[in-house]
């Protein structure tokens, strides 16, 4: 790895509401994407993705940063981060221009452009924020997909945008938090487009799916349509709940629940739930001896399925909302499951059965220097944090004048950047 040539450095904090999380990745030469040093550590001062106490989340997220710098032998000056939840909205909105069946140039792109800048962007103090603004495609007098308008004659031109939106205080708070960590804002990434970028083939989001991002406090649900994100909601719940809910039933701390669930839990009863018995209390926990106090392994199964209940019925009710239908002859075709609540045994298993529909589990792509602890489903949302940051996706709100394409935000080989470049051009 000494020997590779860094030509940029990434820095990345995912600000989560069961841990904070930071990552430092370097850019070879090659567009080969290194990871340098990572780091995390249980999260203060932030509640259901919002900033609840700024000197607590300022602590934590300078603590994981330090983490990665030291095991990156580097230092960052400015950091991409995630935004879980500040009211986020997402939706897809179509900029249209006359052209009167003449010939499509550069000047037709500029201009729609410009339009679509002047009405997607709201003015200076407005209550929300637009956190990004991708062409997905170009419409030509009704014809959807159209990648490069440029020669072909139409009557109108038009282009779908995907726009996300954020409350601009729970935004601020955010920022703040970070720039307190003596750290520069590099850019604010919404849910689901940083694990779409992880956890998502090209061929997933080209043909339609669900992502169902399961966190600590709350879940995100994302559905990717031809290449680009079209819909997201926010539901306030997490796996954090479940832990709850055991040690509620059991009588017991929310440490030694949360060790019960992951340690013991599983989504799935087995036939031999009801002869395992399983201990409550540890060492020093329980009045200060060790507890002999068991309970079956199907009591605790049981409470966890009981969540769950609830927990799939409002996903699959989200994802009708955003236009993927569940169960049997619906439209959606597979959702995929990350986040770390989606590490619960089971759980992917119990999604299909309740869903109908193909469930896998999802995670970061391996990546040079990415340690195993990380290459899991709870840390796929810092991975594609680095990742979005290295594909440098279309944004039109910072794009130059002159020709645009409207491409996926999909990590490109160079043979893929070739090609593209003689379809354009030539």
């Amino acid at each position: 790895m000494g020997a590779m040539r860094i030509e940029k450095t990434i820095g990345a904090v995912d600000i989560g509401s069961f841990r904070i999380s930071a990552m430092i990745a370097g850019l070879t030469a090659d567009g080969e994407l290194v990871v340098l040093g990572s780091g995390h550590r249980a999260a203060e001062g932030i509640r259901r993705g919002y900033v609840t106490d700024m000197d607590a989340a300022t602590h934590a997220i300078r603590d994981a940063i330090e983490r990665a710098e030291r095991a990156a032998d580097a230092q960052v000056e400015s950091v991409w981060i995630g935004c879980g939840n500040a009211g986020l909205l997402s939706e897809i909105r179509e900029i249209e221009l006359e052209v009167g069946g003449r010939r499509i140039d550069q000047d037709d792109i500029e201009y729609l452009m410009n339009d679509a800048r002047e009405q997607i962007i709201p003015p200076a103090g407005a209550p929300r924020v637009v956190l990004h603004a991708q062409p997905a495609h170009y419409i030509l007098d009704g014809a959807h997909g159209v990648g490069n308008p440029r020669g072909l004659h139409a009557e109108r031109l038009a282009v779908a945008v995907h726009v996300m939106e954020a409350e601009t205080g729970p935004l601020r708070n955010l920022m703040e938090a970070v720039q307190n960590a003596h750290l520069n804002v590099e850019g604010v990434v919404g849910a689901g487009i940083a694990t779409g970028h992880a956890c998502l083939s090209e061929e997933e989001r080209e043909l339609g799916v669900a992502m169902v991002d399961f966190g600590a406090e709350v879940t995100h649900v994302s559905v990717h349509v031809g290449g680009v994100l079209v819909g997201m909601s926010v539901l306030a719940y997490g796996s954090g709940d479940i832990t709850d809910a055991i040690a509620s039933a059991f009588g017991v701390r929310r440490t030694q629940a949360e060790r019960l669930k992951c340690v013991y839990g599983s989504a799935i009863a087995s036939p031999t739930d009801h002869r395992e018995r399983i201990p409550l209390g540890n060492v020093g926990e329980r009045g200060g001896a060790e507890s002999a106090e068991t309970i079956l392994r199907a009591d605790l199964v049981a409470v966890i399925n009981s969540q769950l209940a609830r927990w799939t019925q409002d996903v699959a009710a989200t994802l009708k909302s955003l236009g993927f239908v569940t169960g049997r002859g619906g439209n959606g075709r597979q959702i995929v499951l990350t986040g770390g609540g989606g590490e619960l045994a089971g759980l992917a298993d119990y999604m299909q059965q309740s869903l109908a529909k193909p469930v896998r589990t999802g995670a970061a792509p391996r990546m040079s220097g990415l340690p195993e602890a990380h290459a899991t489903p709870g840390f796929a949302s810092l991975s594609g944090l680095v990742l979005y940051a290295a594909a440098d996706p279309l944004d039109i709100r910072t794009s130059a004048g002159g020709w645009q394409s409207a491409s996926r935000f999909a990590r490109m080989t160079l043979p893929a950047r070739l090609m593209r470049a003689i379809r354009e051009y030539f």
